[in-house]
């Protein structure tokens, strides 16, 4: 088995992408995550950079870390300067990591116009790095930066700032695609003339502005890379680099020969992924390969009936291999399969004239501009209601909101809703200001009902989406608000739809509370995360 190391560069590279910033205690956390997933190599950053990255050296030291080498990052000497005396070096050599990286040019174009230095000179710069590196470090990772395209263009001079760096002593060459231009048959040509002309262990380190950073990575590791470099859920610079996460899955699952991560770690997969979206504070890629929410979702009824008998049919992996889970969608588009596989979900007999209910009923409110693939709770509301299991926990009598501003006053406007609702004999009439209409309904909400069911209060909404459905009607068009609301246990989406943004926030905002009370209540049987029979 050829053991393939895996090289983090999240907290370097990936935090160079448009949005990202981590704070130091997110790059700490990040770290630990990482080791936990058996990762060999994380890259914390710059260290004379920021003084961030530098406290961050520091306090890495301090983790309990069993699997994963830190290694810092940072650039060969400057032109015409003893590496000894270089700060970038002295910087590197002080944040005491378990390997450095050293990044150096490649491409014959870059040092002439970019560095504005000799070809020999570069060769040098390179050479006296590694080794004033190497004399302080266990391990030195040299990253070719524009190799592929310095190859394309003068493969002699290419091959030399490897084989300088490797003569100098690094124990890595990490050839890059820095551009992300590469195709993978350019990839698997150079690393052909890479490991022909040097016993040094290679690497790969790709970006996806060809949309191709997986395909080139897959295939340096086929023709003799033995090391990785990437993110987390492809995070970086303009396109971002190679996303980590669908080449492990696809190294683990898909080929045969090559060994990595420690046994256990790729189950946790699905888990790192959205564990580093959130500490990035970044939406989940619904259909990103192997962890994304959608990877594993299935809408067409043909696919829903064909993965019902057979999951293979419509699935290239298993999808807890990777932690993930496998999940059927509603919408106008659904057959039978589909409204079948949700009601055996939810502890009802799919079998039944209720399928066709449901589906008819799924189709008409559709057609009228409602969407259940992110509104799962409203979806289940229907379904009790059709099958007659829905007993309304409270009663809605009346609601008004008004909005009051005074004319050039800088005093933000001021919004209050009024609602009068029934729980049980009790008349519940409550007033609330909010920051917007949905707010103060919230509110009011809350005020009559938190009384009644105190287990309201560890219900929050955590996202509100509002789209116009038929926009050629102009302010007459109909809206579609989707609410998005969380408990200590669950996360639950529902929608509501009129030409009044009002009316649809209420209608879906009702549904959320709604669907708490029958969740808590038990009136609700939790989905089946189980899948479908392989």
């Amino acid at each position: 088995m050829t053991r393939i190391a895996i090289y983090d560069t999240t907290l370097r590279d990936g935090s160079q992408g448009e949005g990202v910033n981590f704070s130091l205690q997110d790059k700490l956390l990040i770290t630990a995550r990482l080791d936990q997933a058996g990762f060999d190599y994380v890259e914390g950053g710059y260290p004379l950079s920021n003084p961030k990255d530098a406290e961050y050296f520091r306090a890495v030291r301090d983790l309990d870390l069993k699997t994963a080498k830190v290694a810092s990052f940072g650039m060969t000497r400057r032109r015409d300067i003893a590496a000894e005396d270089d700060q970038g070096m002295k910087a590197l050599v002080a944040a005491e990591t378990d390997a450095i990286t050293i990044v150096g040019k490649s491409w014959d174009l870059h040092v002439r116009e970019v560095l504005g230095v000799s070809l020999d000179e570069n060769l040098r710069m390179i050479a006296d790095s590694v080794a004033f590196c190497s004399a302080h470090s266990g391990e030195v990772v040299y990253d070719a930066e524009h190799f592929f395209d310095g190859y394309k263009h003068n493969p002699d001079y290419a091959l030399k700032t490897i084989q300088a760096a490797a003569t100098a002593g690094a124990a890595w060459l990490v050839l890059c695609d820095t551009n992300g231009g590469a195709l993978p048959e350019e990839i698997a040509l150079a690393l052909a003339a890479v490991t022909r002309e040097c016993k040094t262990p290679v690497g790969i380190h790709t970006h996806n502005d060809g949309e191709l950073a997986v395909a080139n990575a897959l295939a340096a590791v086929r023709h003799g890379a033995t090391q990785v470099q990437g993110t987390i859920n492809g995070l970086g610079e303009r396109c971002g680099n190679v996303d980590l996460c669908s080449v492990i899955g696809n190294l683990a699952l898909k080929y045969k020969g090559f060994e990595l991560l420690e046994p256990g770690s790729l189950e946790r997969l699905t888990e790192l992924s959205r564990y580093v979206h959130e500490t990035a504070n970044m939406n989940f890629r619904a259909n990103q390969p192997f962890v994304g929410t959608s990877a594993f979702a299935h809408k067409g009824g043909m696919h829903v009936h064909g993965v019902r008998k057979i999951a293979q049919s419509y699935e290239h992996i298993e999808p807890t291999a990777v932690g993930n889970v496998r999940r059927v969608l509603v919408s106008e588009l659904s057959g039978r399969s589909n409204i079948a596989e949700k009601l055996g979900e939810y502890g009802l007999d799919g079998a039944s004239d209720l399928t066709a209910r449901v589906l008819e009923r799924v189709q008409d409110l559709e057609n009228e501009g409602y969407q259940f693939e992110a509104a799962e709770a409203s979806f289940v509301l229907l379904v009790e209601r059709l099958a007659r299991r829905h007993h309304p926990r409270f009663q809605t009598r009346g609601y008004h909101v008004s909005v009051s501003a005074s004319p050039g006053s800088d005093a933000p406007a001021v919004t209050e809703a009024t609602i009068k609702l029934q729980v049980g004999a009790a008349v519940e009439h409550t007033v609330s200001e909010g920051d917007g209409p949905v707010n103060a309904l919230d509110g009011a909400l809350r005020k009559a009902l938190e009384g009644h069911f105190p287990g309201l209060r560890s219900m929050r909404l955590v996202d509100y989406k509002v789209r116009v459905i038929n926009a050629r009607e102009g302010t007459a068009a109909r809206v579609r608000v989707v609410i998005e609301s969380q408990d200590d246990d669950d996360v639950w989406g529902t929608v509501g739809v009129s030409e009044n943004v009002i009316e649809a926030s209420w209608l879906a905002l009702l549904d959320a509370f709604e669907y708490k009370l029958a969740k808590d209540q038990g009136a609700i049987v939790a989905a089946k995360k189980t899948a479908a029979p392989s």
